[in-house]
């Protein structure tokens, strides 16, 4: 009888140190993920790239190293053909470039096609539009 409560009490002391060692390993909270900031859209999910040709000013100011100024010059420099025009347009320096490359597109934008007035001739060349 002596043996078993001697077994009890090593098995309650083991008990209760593994629960002591997990619970300090619980207790060291790891730290929080980065919330984004109030009023600043996220950048794109993961694996999507954000379009510079088309995106908002938040979104555009939501990558690292681009601020409100920044994605502004961006907005007033569009259309671009390629999102290395950033750099050659001296809108962003190259170490800025360098941190948002991957995370950034520039689709071509294709303008609308314009109507021509009603009675308007075609451009020599072109057919009529047939009518439907």
């Amino acid at each position: 009888m002596k043996q078993r409560v001697n077994f009890a009490i090593v098995i309650l002391m083991v008990l209760g140190l593994s629960l002591t060692a997990l619970g300090q390993g619980a207790s060291a909270k790891p730290a929080p993920a980065a919330a984004p900031q109030a009023g600043k859209a996220t950048p794109a999910a993961a694996g999507e790239k954000l379009d510079i040709n088309t995106a908002t000013k938040d979104q555009l100011a939501a990558l690292p190293g681009i601020g409100p100024v920044t994605a502004q010059k961006i907005i007033d420099g569009r259309p671009y053909r390629a999102k290395n025009d950033l750099v050659n347009r001296k809108i962003v320096g190259q170490a800025q470039y360098e941190k948002i490359k991957d995370q950034i597109i520039a689709h071509q934008v294709k303008a609308p096609a314009k109507a021509q007035p009603a009675g308007a001739k075609p451009a020599a060349g072109t057919k009529p539009a047939s009518k439907p």
